[in-house]
């Protein structure tokens, strides 16, 4: 939507109207970054002041709710049916270092979880013999301890709480 415009060092204005119009001044001083200034309502505009924040938002329709707790820091975060605990973290911009990091492709143990013990008997699916092999490599096993790519959220699940061990590791080596 928006076009690069040819000239390096210039920044780009959002105004009221939607127009966009090159603005040429202290940014053409510098080096060729390309910077990105504008007023969304009187205020100035960045990446994370136009997305709602997790704290004010409310699930929507086929959406359902995942309360991570790492570290007795509780984060809110969103997903939809049939997206893994992995997927709920990645789409919500959660940043839990080395959280994921085979992707779900269960090749490591980074995104080990644990349930409660009354969620976890609610799990649809119980641990494959690879997520078990997977789990045997994680630091702060317990019996409630699943992969977070392993587990789909759904209805089922809508509220659930996970605990993130602070320790992880990487079964890939």
């Amino acid at each position: 939507m928006q076009r690069l415009l040819p000239a390096l060092g210039r920044s780009l204005a959002f105004f009221k109207s939607g127009n966009i119009a090159p603005v040429v001044g202290a940014a053409a001083a510098r080096d060729t970054t390309w910077y990105f200034n504008g007023v969304l309502r009187g205020r100035r505009w960045n990446a994370t002041s136009a997305a709602p924040s997790l704290a004010s938002r409310v699930a929507g329709k086929n959406e359902f709710k995942v309360k991570f707790i790492r570290e007795g820091k509780t984060y809110d975060a969103y997903g939809k049916a049939g997206d893994t605990l992995l997927d709920v973290i990645i789409n919500n911009d959660l940043d839990f270092d080395g959280f994921g990091a085979c992707e779900g492709t269960l090749a490591c143990s980074t995104c080990h979880v644990i349930v409660p013990q009354a969620e976890f008997d609610r799990l649809p699916n119980k641990p494959c013999d690879e997520e078990l092999d997977m789990l045997d490599l994680a630091y702060d096993l317990t019996k409630t301890s699943r992969l977070g790519c392993q587990i789909e959220i759904s209805a089922d699940l809508d509220g659930i709480e996970v605990t993130i061990p602070a320790t992880r590791h990487d079964a890939r080596g």
